[in-house]
């Protein structure tokens, strides 16, 4: 395990006794992990090396994460930042924040998935320590209550934004250069552990031939709010197409979700069991119009139609 830090703009290599990688900052030309479907061991290696992009700009903190294995679990902490510049696209700013992710080394199906559809908070995480949020909004602004947010067009190029919390999350993975996820197959984990991939699913066992994944979803109705109300699952035999989770079973039988253009982007339920997190890692979706969230925990999403 290595810890790579940063000094102004060299960067240097610590060996740490923890086992643990610590990233500072984020790498826009980092190497592709030679990886196939399923990941063995601790997945350090998943994790880019941090160190050269511009952050998120001036008077903002760089980003660090830093990632160990503790026996069958794997638990990353992060601060939350972007590494790339900072643009609101909400009425509230950007500040640090200190999650730590633990997630099971060793997932497995669940014989029922876990609806996420009335679930307000992070559903997995990054690579890069950013939080993974759900296809919907919160209760505020009430003319796009629990809406699509990449449908009402309220994140930013790489698919974030800020809650009132002054927390940056994403609803939607972009994986350009620019957002620190190109050339990566793994983009991130889910909180029940399982990965979460880019738009390419594996076609052999070795993962040398791909196809493009596409999710299963259909727009039925209007997406402005409501957004579940607004999406309908139609299953396929055609080769490529996600469940109803926005997953698929690989090739060598190990499972795994993918980062789709079309609802629900990232996750569409929970394959595994979701862990449950602690501190700010655990905290529930705040709304987006810049007020605090109702006494008692706030409204919840109405059921699906």
């Amino acid at each position: 395990m290595q810890r790579f830090s940063q000094v102004g703009l060299a960067s240097r290599i610590i060996g740490l006794a923890t086992g643990a990688t610590a990233i500072v900052a984020a790498s826009i030309g980092f190497a592709m992990p030679d990886v196939s479907a399923a990941q063995t061991g601790c997945p350090t290696a998943m994790f880019p090396d941090l160190s050269g992009v511009a952050g998120p700009g001036a008077g903002y903190a760089m980003p660090t994460v830093t990632v160990k294995c503790v026996g069958s679990n794997l638990v990353v902490s992060s601060n939350g930042m972007p590494g790339y510049t900072f643009v609101s696209k909400t009425p509230n700013g950007l500040k640090e924040q200190k999650y730590t992710w633990t997630v099971s080394l060793t997932p497995t199906k669940s014989a029922k998935v876990t609806s996420i559809e009335t679930r307000m908070g992070t559903l997995g995480f990054t690579v890069t320590g950013i939080p993974i949020y759900g296809p919907m909004e919160g209760p505020v602004p009430p003319n796009e209550a629990f809406g699509d947010p990449v449908y009402n067009g309220i994140l930013d190029t790489c698919g974030g934004h800020t809650g009132y919390n002054s927390d940056y999350h994403d609803h939607i993975l972009i994986t350009t250069s620019n957002c620190n996820l190109a050339k990566r197959r793994v983009l991130g984990y889910a909180i029940d552990g399982f990965p979460i991939y880019n738009s390419y699913g594996c076609t052999n066992k070795a993962c040398t031939k791909t196809v493009k994944v596409t999710s299963g979803y259909v727009k039925t109705g209007n997406p402005t709010s409501n957004a579940w109300n607004a999406y309908t699952y139609r299953a396929s035999k055609n080769a490529g197409q996600l469940d109803a989770c926005n997953g698929r079973t690989e090739p060598d039988g190990s499972y795994g979700y993918h980062a789709t253009s079309a609802f629900p982007y990232v996750i569409g339920c929970f394959t595994g069991t979701p862990t449950t997190q602690s501190g700010e890692a655990a905290a529930p979706m705040p709304p987006m119009g810049g007020q605090q969230p109702p006494q008692g925990g706030g409204q919840q999403p109405p059921p699906r139609a």
